[in-house]
C-alpha cells in the first residue's frame, strides 16, 4: 500500500541533487564563492540520502536508473522554465523514453 522506505530517500536524493545544480548554475552565472560552497554541500546531502537509500533496501541498477532519469527531467524542466534553455527535438524524446523507463522499472 505504502511505497518502500528507500523510495522517500531516492526523491530526496533527487530533490536536493536539483537544488545543488541550481546553485552550481549561480556559481556559473555570477561566480560567488557562495553558490559554490552552497553547491557541494547539497551534493553532499544528495550523496547522503543516496546512502541511505541503498541501505533501506534500495536495488542499485533500479535506484541508479531511477536517479538518472527523475534528475534528468527535473534538470532539463529547471533549465527550460528558470534559466530559458532551448530544448531540441531529441533531448523531448529522451524525456518521454526516461519516463516509459520509470513506468518500466516499477512494474
Amino acid at each position: 500500500m505504502f511505497p518502500p522506505k528507500w523510495l522517500y530517500f531516492l526523491l530526496l536524493l533527487v530533490a536536493f541533487e536539483l537544488l545543488a545544480d541550481i546553485l552550481a548554475k549561480q556559481f556559473s552565472l555570477n561566480g560567488r564563492l557562495l553558490f559554490a560552497i552552497l553547491a557541494l554541500l547539497g551534493f553532499l546531502a544528495a550523496n547522503t540520502a543516496w546512502l541511505i537509500s541503498l541501505r533501506t533496501g534500495a536495488e542499485l541498477g533500479k535506484g541508479a536508473v531511477l536517479f538518472s532519469v527523475l534528475s534528468g527531467i527535473g534538470a532539463v524542466m529547471i533549465g527550460v522554465l528558470v534559466y530559458h534553455e532551448k530544448t531540441t527535438p531529441w533531448q523531448i524524446i529522451g524525456l518521454v523514453l526516461g519516463i516509459a523507463a520509470i513506468a518500466f522499472l516499477s512494474v
